[in-house]
């Protein structure tokens, strides 16, 4: 798909090497247009897809981190947690071939309980079909909080130091990175949030730790390849010193 908005020029080291977005707004959007909340999930979906063709149109986007359903998110109606359950299952079986004709690498990052097992089939699925590809990484965030896949990685870490395969004192943050849901994964660069609310909201917390946080006013479903160049735009602009200190001549 041929962008409708010309890409930004900006030099190769200023691209984010992995962006992480909050889908968030859909279903206020819905209730704005007297819509059913589901059909704002609906139009989100199509946005997604959008967002994929302007990473792989910006070049050096290598991961493109996506919050569809989080371990809070369970606490949502009956209704609407059985909509996105199916509604999830549905779009990687849809899109799935799409995404691999593009050369899209599809990841996922989550939990297994409480999860459908027709939605971790379809997600498996997308993953073998795609292992191979070497373009854009998008990551599927389902059933996912950042405390969680922390807790879990410390879970697994100190299985396997009771068995003796890490020494204790030997663990350090790049240990612990390896235990987590996918450990090849780039700190986050740009962490993108629309719809006006500015929090991170329990997403890849350990990954964000310096990540360049940008807060759009629009809400998901009205979100558009040109407001993710102009958060590229931003994030371009931004000063990142990890800690550091500038050092100012006299």
């Amino acid at each position: 798909m041929t962008s409708p908005h010309p890409r930004p020029d900006i030099a190769p080291e200023f691209i984010p090497r992995h962006i992480a977005v909050v889908m968030d707004g859909n279903g206020r959007w819905a209730q704005q247009r007297g819509l059913k909340r589901t059909e704002g999930h609906k139009r989100g979906e199509a946005v997604l897809m959008d967002c994929v063709d302007a990473c792989i149109e910006l070049g050096g986007v290598e991961w493109l981190s996506a919050y569809a359903f989080s371990t809070e998110n369970w606490r949502r109606s009956a209704d609407e947690v059985r909509f996105l359950m199916g509604f999830s299952r549905d779009v990687l079986r849809n899109r799935r071939n799409e995404l691999h004709a593009k050369n899209v690498r599809i990841r996922w990052a989550g939990r297994r309980p409480r999860l459908w097992r027709s939605v971790i089939r379809e997600l498996e699925a997308a993953e073998e079909l795609t292992r191979h590809n070497t373009g854009l990484t998008l990551v599927m965030c389902v059933n996912y909080g950042g405390r969680a896949e922390i807790v879990d990685g410390v879970r697994t870490l100190i299985d396997a130091a009771s068995n003796g395969q890490v020494r204790p004192g030997d663990i350090t943050e790049e240990t612990l990175s390896q235990w987590l849901y996918q450990p090849d994964m780039p700190d986050v660069d740009l962490f993108l949030r629309p719809s006006g609310e500015q929090r991170t909201s329990n997403f890849l917390l350990w990954q964000s730790a310096y990540a360049e946080m940008v807060y759009q006013e629009k809400l998901w479903p009205d979100f558009t390849q040109q407001d993710l160049f102009d958060a590229v735009l931003e994030y371009a602009k931004r000063d990142r010193r990890f800690g550091g200190a500038i050092e100012h001549n006299a």
